[in-house]
């Protein structure tokens, strides 16, 4: 396998991509192993199998979706009919959409995913594969996601097709990004109330506000004890500091005071609406126990006046 890529394309990826390819291995991961059985935990983890679909203009791709595909273990191929009917479904919804290639998870890209690979080359001649690595590493920062292309390498004399590694880069529109970021503040399983998320929001944001105290009060102290002689001026410090500080927002400002007030005139009126809708409920609730208890004579189904 080559280190890196020479086609010169630009691969761009979207959030579902990923979601779909983890969502599909978590389901199957979930039914081979319940979490109720006595199966071992270093068993291997199963590997999924689909197709990525999307566009490219000139030497750009982009990969928008992904689907599910049958994969014969036996064979090392995947149910041509099942890949053909989803091609049909998805070319009635996304007419501009193509199958690009197709994705697996896993460490690393195994000899028996060439043949899947060649098997996609009369739909797509130079197909993309899309590795996901299910296996958890905390110290690792990026994605773990890796593209492959094929090139073709002469190797002891003998020409064959080789797994090249390409870089790629995230592309989300703003349907994707409230759908991701509705999923990243779900509610907890064990039934957290919304009052719970908006205390843990709140906290955070206390914290980091606390923190900022915190290190400009550190700066404060440093800057008077320049100021009386105890440590040395720094005119390169002194630049680094001045530059934090008008980074700061400027709360003096005309514009600051009008935002502040406006937005706390806001707080203030969904408050007292709140309370008044509180006061109309429980005052429509003495109505109805008093027509209840007084009135007799009302007709059934009805309400009469309680004044």
């Amino acid at each position: 396998m080559a280190s890196s890529s020479s086609s010169g394309l630009t691969f761009k990826v979207h959030p579902l991509v990923i979601v779909n390819i983890s969502d599909h291995y978590t389901r199957v991961k979930s039914q081979l192993n319940p979490p109720n059985s006595n199966a071992s935990s270093n068993s291997s983890a199963p590997r999924v199998y689909g197709g990525v679909i999307g566009v490219q203009k000139g030497r750009t791709v982009e990969i928008f979706n992904s689907f599910e595909l049958l994969y014969d273990s036996s064979t090392h191929s995947l149910d041509r009919a099942f890949l053909e009917k989803k091609q049909e479904l998805y070319k009635k919804v996304f007419p501009h959409f193509y199958i690009l290639g197709w994705y697996s998870t896993g460490t690393d890209a195994h000899e028996s995913d060439m043949h899947i690979h060649k098997a996609l080359m009369d739909i797509n001649e130079s197909p993309v594969y899309v590795l996901l690595n299910p296996s958890i590493n905390h110290s690792q920062r990026d994605l773990p996601v890796t593209i492959f292309e094929s090139e073709l390498h002469v190797i002891d004399g003998i020409p064959q097709l080789i797994f090249v590694r390409s870089s790629y880069t995230i592309e989300t529109v703003e349907a994707e990004r409230i759908s991701v970021d509705h999923v990243a503040h779900l509610k907890p399983s064990d039934g957290g109330s919304a009052a719970t998320q908006l205390a843990a929001h709140l906290t955070g944001i206390h914290s980091a506000i606390k923190m900022l105290h915190s290190r400009i009060k550190v700066l404060h102290h440093y800057l008077l004890a320049m100021q009386k002689g105890d440590v040395p001026c720094e005119n390169s410090l002194l630049r680094q500091v001045s530059s934090l500080l008008r980074r700061l927002p400027a709360i003096e400002s005309g514009k600051f005071q009008d935002d502040f007030l406006m937005e706390y005139n806001d707080t203030l009126l969904i408050s007292y609406l709140a309370m008044l809708t509180n006061c109309s409920s429980t005052m429509n609730e003495l109505v109805d126990k008093f027509n209840t208890a007084y009135d007799r004579h009302s007709r059934r189904g009805g309400r009469t006046a309680f004044m």
